[in-house]
């Protein structure tokens, strides 16, 4: 899976958009990251963007973000409402596919030294990022905000923890800049059946992680009670990492809880949404529906609707646009407004602006005729892989088909690990797919390299082994994938619905043809390797899986026949 973070610099300057825009600019420079929202604010002098990608390239992005605000923006003349130290005030990484927290975290401590060493801003890390616990909260870091900061740069315990030096010209111009990583925040407001924002607060309290203050005598109209030290004691609510309110929208005519969850790993999108109808219809209310403000990572989406799969006791291998949908219908996301993935799914986003088509985004038709033409790739080695898919995707219609067979409703959860397990096997299959024509491109490549000088013909050759082992370890790769989906098929031929056995059958022969296709790639392309050692070491290695294959295939088809004989 692809690592994809999110970075939401906040930059001191919200009035005047040319220098807003030249920041942007500099973002967007090389087309390696998205930029999908631009959120000046003229009261805070202040903007913030959102910005996602994959890694290295979010992490050269924000540094060229931050060298362009510190050239424009001058902290000594800057006035706005919101707390701020810097000209880049804040500037946190989140994860939203294939990275965890803690990578996140590493990544914001690289950005703030390289800051600090290559900008010569001064560095603060907070958050997940933080060295301290004191210095998880952002408000510890920005104390005494840009005004403070003559005082703080220098100490070494209220210094920033990268490029501390005692406070100068430079400082004064660009100011510190808070780096982090944090997780993903999701917006989201729950649509209630009233028009009480008095019930509708009374529901945020209920829920969200803060609470509701204490009362004389548990009366809604008590004094709040106060603990020794003068603190309104509160009664926290049952969703940690959530804050909460109600509110009346004069645009829908309707009240709604709206809430920030501000960590899905504790509190997922789902879980929220469920919390909210139990609490509302404690109070006579329906939730009737829920609206994303902004973005939301695929994986929330993606878990919601397994969830609602599992309540349903139905399975969950399936394809990741349905189970997307289940979740949209399940929690009533498109009762506003039509619910447009490609426009709300950061990842999707991602993909809409690469304009580079793959093989496996055309129709059947075009890949066929692709194949067909005069252009030496897609070749058999894509075509292996696409038949290792076909394999995987069999298996998982069977076990499908079996867990929502009637009768069979105590074996659901049997049937629907089989269909997830056929469902990731197809998926890595079918990134084998274009990753084949790409070891023929990296050949091709080496062909067009120049070989007039010494120097240059020891390149090209050191090139040639390199793309030559990486074609000959994409189908090897394609070959262990496919014998996998074996065991899904005998599976499914033995114990899935009858009635599908001959789909099982279909699927062992693609399987068969998936892997003795690919190993005739592997073949081909393991005779032009120089290190013959490593050559004979991925023969014999495909030659065992070759058999094995061969052997796999007669069996789950002497299970087929036999069920279709019966």
């Amino acid at each position: 899976m692809k690592k994809i973070v999110e970075c939401v610099p906040n930059f001191s300057e919200g009035r005047d958009r040319k220098v807003i825009d030249a920041i942007t600019a500099e973002i967007e420079k090389g087309g390696e990251v998205k930029l999908l929202d631009v959120d000046p604010g003229e009261a805070t002098n202040r903007t913030v963007v959102t910005f996602v990608g994959e890694p290295d390239a979010v992490v050269e992005a924000a540094l060229r973000g931050m060298k362009k605000a510190a050239e424009l923006i001058d902290m000594s003349k800057h006035h706005g409402a919101h707390p701020r130290m810097g000209a880049t005030d804040v500037c946190p990484i989140i994860p939203v596919s294939g990275i965890t927290l803690e990578e996140c975290a590493e990544i914001a401590r690289n950005l703030a030294k390289r800051a600090s060493e290559e900008l010569n801003i001064p560095c603060y890390c907070y958050e997940a990022a933080a060295f301290t616990p004191e210095r998880k909260n952002l408000a510890v870091c920005r104390e005494g905000e840009y005004e403070g900061l003559a005082e703080r740069m220098g100490n070494p315990e209220k210094g920033p923890d990268f490029g501390n030096r005692p406070f100068d010209d430079e400082v004064a111009k660009t100011g510190c800049t808070a780096v982090g990583a944090r997780d993903f925040l999701i917006a989201v407001n729950f649509n209630l059946n009233t028009t009480s924002t008095r019930r509708a607060n009374a529901i945020a309290f209920d829920v969200r992680e803060k609470g509701r203050p204490m009362r004389e005598g548990g009366k809604p109209n008590g004094k709040p009670m106060k603990d020794e030290n003068g603190e309104t004691i509160m009664i926290p609510g049952t969703l940690k990492s959530t804050k909460a309110i109600g509110w009346f929208i004069d645009e829908y005519g309707i009240a709604q809880v709206s809430m920030n969850i501000t960590d899905m790993g504790v509190t997922p999108l789902h879980n929220a949404f469920d919390e909210v109808c139990r609490a509302a219809a404690a109070r006579g209310i329906r939730v009737t529906g829920t609206e994303i403000v902004g973005l939301v990572p695929k994986r929330a989406l993606l878990e919601a609707g397994k969830h609602y799969l599992r309540l349903q006791q139905r399975s969950l291998g399936l394809p990741e646009e349905e189970i997307i949908r289940i979740a949209v219908k399940s929690m009533g996301l498109d009762e506003l407004k039509p619910f447009l993935p490609e426009e709300k799914i950061i990842e999707y986003m991602l993909e809409a602006g690469n304009d580079s088509k793959k093989l496996v985004d055309m129709t059947c038709k075009e890949f066929a005729d692709e194949t067909a033409s005069e252009s030496p790739a897609p070749g058999g080695g894509s075509i292996s892989a696409y038949m290792g898919a076909l394999a995987a995707a069999l298996g998982s219609m069977v076990a499908n088909l079996s867990a929502h067979k009637a009768g069979w409703d105590d074996r659901w959860e049997e049937f629907s690990d089989v269909a997830v397990k056929g469902r990731e096997l197809q998926d890595q299959l079918i990134h084998l797919v274009d990753k084949d024509t790409e070891a023929f491109n990296k050949i091709m490549a080496v062909f067009a390299m120049p070989k007039k000088t010494p120097e240059e013909k020891a390149a090209r050759a050191i090139a040639m082994e390199e793309a030559t082992l990486y074609a000959t370890q994409v189908p090897l790769r394609t070959m262990k994938v496919s014998f996998e989906t074996f065991d899904i098929l005998e599976k499914m031929a033995e114990k899935g619905n009858p009635a599908s056995v001959s789909d099982a059958g279909v699927g062992a022969l693609a399987a068969r043809a998936a892997v003795l296709g690919a190993w005739l790639n592997v073949r081909i392309n393991a005779a032009g390797l120089k290190d013959r050692e490593v050559a004979e070491k991925i023969l014999s290695e495909a030659l065992v899986i070759a058999d094995k294959a061969k052997e796999a295939e007669e069996k789950i088809i002497s299970i087929v026949n036999k069920v279709i004989d019966r």
